[in-house]
């Protein structure tokens, strides 16, 4: 029996301000069509793949063109800008958009299923441990778009009700490097940490400035004022530069430094067929995951048509290289386990805290509201090493 075969666009900005972390999502979706089609008797999927270069106009006309052409699923998009300029596309031409990046939630698609992490998988636990870890006296900085503007608003409401303050917020327009100023208004403030929404090109002139800033004022930045971000991951740390590299907080559902036989497998497959890198990341294995449960959706589906695969997607169970990851049928986001890990020397994060088990997408903070954080359970995260 033939197999049925079905072109899937991919599209991500692998050129542009933030591409480090877009290529290793576009290797992460390669991985994983490659691994289906080598193991999969009933389908073939064969990739198409486009480059918005980070401008948004481009997201909207390759969406409209690759799904005028008769794809039905996209894989892609990293910035939640380029998501909310797709969307209508999806929506107006019935196609489905594989979205795998963390956010900050407060959306809900019939034409989105989403493998990154919600506000409640990466935003509250960071929270949790800053406050009971670290402080809670934050000054706020991130690119000025929607990623930046509501995950800081999340973020106030959960410190203010474990007790906590952000002292300021500052924004820089994407790709600016020019950072002098916000980096002299933290000094001047001396909060607890500094909580980065800052994206890309952006995000690594930052780390490296404000490292620099503090040594010269004889601060220990890692320790005193330490970085905590829910962007930051393995393929970024070089683009920093050695000499500030260490020392910064993440909140992820995955790290390449995972020790399991899954994530095992996942780079060892990873980085046989992309040696030249960037190294794997966070985003890259939700792109993974994306691909790996669109193939099971279309399998048992028979078909492409949005609807019948979007209903499939729901029965579908991966072991992924995080742990196990299944699609939430009521949101259609991902069940995923939230860690906290810290960036050492080698561009790796050891792991300091996890959940004991995948925890249930809360995109719009229904369960686990920030205004009502002292009457709500938080994750159930145990110590990897302090």
């Amino acid at each position: 029996m033939a197999r049925m075969r079905y072109r899937i666009g991919v599209m991500f900005s692998t050129t542009g301000s933030y591409s480090v972390v877009a290529r290793s999502m576009l290797n992460g979706a390669l991985l994983a069509f490659n691994e289906m089609n080598a193991g999969s008797d009933t389908i073939a999927l064969e990739p198409v793949v486009v480059d918005p270069t980070g401008d948004l106009a481009r997201y909207r006309s390759l969406s409209r063109d690759l799904l005028k052409s008769g794809i039905r699923h996209i894989v892609g998009c990293y910035t939640s800008s380029s998501r909310k300029e797709v969307i209508p596309c999806f929506e107006k031409f019935d196609g489905m958009l594989w979205y795998p990046s963390h956010y900050e939630g407060f959306e809900s698609s019939d034409n989105v299923v989403y493998t990154g992490a919600a506000p409640n998988q990466h935003v509250l636990p960071l929270v949790d441990y800053l406050a009971t870890r670290v402080g809670k006296r934050a000054f706020c900085v991130g690119s000025n778009y929607i990623w930046a503007w509501e995950n800081n608003r999340i973020f106030r409401e959960a410190l203010a009700a474990r007790g906590g303050t952000v002292l300021a917020e500052r924004y820089l327009s994407v790709g600016d490097t020019e950072v002098d100023q916000v980096i002299a208004a933290i000094i001047d403030q001396r909060p607890d940490f500094v909580f980065n929404n800052l994206i890309g090109t952006s995000a690594y002139a930052f780390f490296r400035a404000f490292r620099d800033a503090c040594r010269a004022r004889g601060i220990d930045q890692a320790a005193e004022i330490p970085v905590a971000s829910c962007t930051l991951s393995e393929p970024e740390l070089p683009e920093i530069g050695p000499d500030a590299v260490d020392g910064h907080l993440s909140s992820s559902v995955y790290f390449s430094s995972l020790n399991s036989p899954e994530n095992a497998a996942f780079i060892a497959a990873y980085t046989r067929s992309f040696p030249e890198g960037p190294v794997s990341s966070a985003d890259a294995e939700a792109s993974y995951v994306a691909v790996k449960l669109l193939a099971s959706a279309l399998s048992q589906a028979g078909t492409d048509d949005a609807r019948t695969v979007r209903a499939a997607v729901a029965d579908q169970r991966l072991r992924a290289p995080q742990g196990e990851v299944r699609i939430d049928r009521q949101t259609f986001h991902a069940w995923l386990t939230p860690r906290i890990g810290r960036s050492v020397a080698d561009g790796q994060f050891e792991v300091l805290l996890e959940s004991r088990e995948p925890i249930a997408p809360d995109p719009y903070l229904v369960q686990s509201s920030p205004r009502f954080a002292s009457a709500m359970r938080s994750p159930l995260l145990k110590v990897v090493q302090s």
